[in-house]
């Protein structure tokens, strides 16, 4: 089994690949959970989405979030009623919020009301949030802080990032379920997502980096240097004390990794790093990329 650490836009990305190779049921995503929060009463979650959508079939892959063709109704209608929300919630997609939500006030945990809602789309693979504690992040933009997916999604270009703050004051833990997957894999990968924003939430989370120290760890950088990343992506780097580059990828992961991927075109220099083409433009990238860390993976292990 091929365990990935997921969030953003890249991962999804990357994983539709790996689905060209390996069977659902051989893949295992851990998904960031900064990122989620509470809208209009529903439990808004775009990583633990993302991937559930993915398998499911019915990711709008235009976008890398919501359902391909949803409509927006709700939405729509909400501020003619006194209503209206930071970022336009598809009506799907928001039923499944208001499902978890529903699960989650009668007690039961992220996890559980994860796995139940795949089971019920029929998913083949492990779907398992990284931790069932509070992780959501804020972001201090120096009048106001607005969670981090708000942020993203919402937020003007040039808002200024003075740091990321968390909502609770130590970090949580990783579940038992992230633990036994994590043991059970032949290899952990890191998506190609802003460290930031989606990764360091993960490896932060109590005992996850100790167990990736006992595991083989690929890691792809989202950075290609030849390109100027997006605003938002750099303002979230330089809040953490680093740019937005594959260097600072490569530090900020520290030495969990056992091998660090960045694109062949970078003209950023990582000391010992494999390079690839990674970008994932279309789902022939993907597959590419995907047969490419299998062949290291499958190196690796044999």
């Amino acid at each position: 089994m091929i365990t990935f650490l997921s969030g953003g836009t890249g991962t999804p990305a990357l994983i539709r690949g790996v689905r060209q190779i390996l069977y659902d049921s051989e893949i295992a995503v851990v998904a960031n959970t900064a990122e989620d929060l509470w809208v209009s009463g529903s439990h808004c979650a775009p990583d633990i989405d993302a991937a559930v959508f993915l398998f499911a079939g019915i990711l709008d892959t235009g976008r890398w979030w919501g359902i391909r063709g949803d409509t927006y109704a709700t939405h729509n209608y909400l501020p003619k009623v006194a209503g209206g929300e930071p970022f336009p919630v598809g009506d799907r997609a928001r039923a499944v919020q208001i499902a978890r939500a529903g699960l989650l006030r009668r007690g039961w945990t992220l996890t559980e009301a994860v796995r139940a809602q795949c089971r019920l789309l029929n998913i083949g693979a492990t779907v398992l949030p990284v931790t069932d504690g509070e992780a959501a992040l804020f972001v201090d933009t120096g009048t106001e802080r607005l969670p981090l997916f708000e942020y993203w999604m919402a937020a003007d270009a040039d808002t200024e990032v003075r740091q990321l703050v968390r909502a609770a004051p130590v970090p949580p833990a990783v579940t038992e379920e992230v633990r036994a997957a994590i043991e059970a894999s032949d290899a952990v990968v890191i998506g190609p997502a802003n460290p930031a924003r989606s990764i360091l939430p993960i490896l932060d989370c109590e005992g996850m980096r100790d167990l990736l120290v006992d595991t083989f760890v690929v890691a792809v950088s989202p950075f290609r240097g030849k390109s100027a990343p997006d605003q938002k992506d750099a303002a979230l780097m330089y809040a953490v004390g680093e740019p937005p580059t594959s260097p600072a990828v490569s530090r900020l992961y520290g030495d969990v990794v056992d091998v660090f991927v960045q694109d062949l075109h970078d003209p950023d220099e990582v000391p010992g790093s494999l390079r690839l083409e990674t970008r994932l433009l279309h789902e022939r990238q993907a597959e590419s990329l995907a047969w490419d860390l299998m062949a290291v993976i499958r190196h690796a292990i044999s």
